[in-house]
């Protein structure tokens, strides 16, 4: 279950996923929750993960021109965890979107939005929930406290991840 903190509004927390959703997609960030098309066990490969979403992740796939998926299991004991959590945790933009669902495990990722008003909030995703963070959009993203990631990421380019780092210093306020 998904959970949406307003971290500028005395950490008001919305746990509605259909309030979720209107939040985010009020903002330009598609927020959805999916299921699998067939059970799946912890040992599963790539490939059976990937077939089991196919139904939700091939249409999205096609009608927005992603090139790639595959899927990342990070836990615990993944070599260099610290190292890998700090290069998520300053906030930093992408010249594509960065499209993830979460097949088990948690992660918060952390906006910065400006405009008419500067908002930062966070959104813990969970099993089962999509997020689709559009390009250029200032974010962050932490692991913990859990260190429990086994996610689906789609790619429109053969770079993959790329961060361009802000150097704004801003998630120092929220971590």
């Amino acid at each position: 279950m998904a959970i949406l903190t307003l971290l500028d509004q005395n950490k008001k927390q919305i746990t509605n996923p259909s309030e979720i959703k209107k939040y985010m997609n009020d903002r330009g960030i598609i927020f959805e929750q999916w299921t699998a098309a067939m059970p799946l066990n912890d040992s599963d490969s790539q490939e059976t993960i990937l077939k089991a979403y196919e139904h939700e992740l091939g249409p999205y796939m096609k009608s927005n021109n992603y090139l790639s998926a595959d899927v990342i299991n990070v836990h615990k004991d993944t070599p260099n965890i610290e190292a890998i959590r700090a290069k998520f945790l300053s906030e930093h933009v992408h010249a594509e979107d960065e499209v993830r669902f979460f097949v088990d495990g948690e992660g918060n990722f952390f906006f910065h939005l400006e405009g008419e008003k500067e908002e930062v909030f966070s959104l813990l995703c969970e099993k089962g929930d999509f997020i689709s963070v559009p390009k250029g959009y200032k974010h962050w993203f932490d692991l913990a406290p859990k260190y429990f990631v086994k996610a689906i990421r789609v790619f429109q380019t053969p770079e993959g991840w790329v961060a361009n780092y802000t150097n704004s210093k801003t998630e120092q306020r929220y971590l």
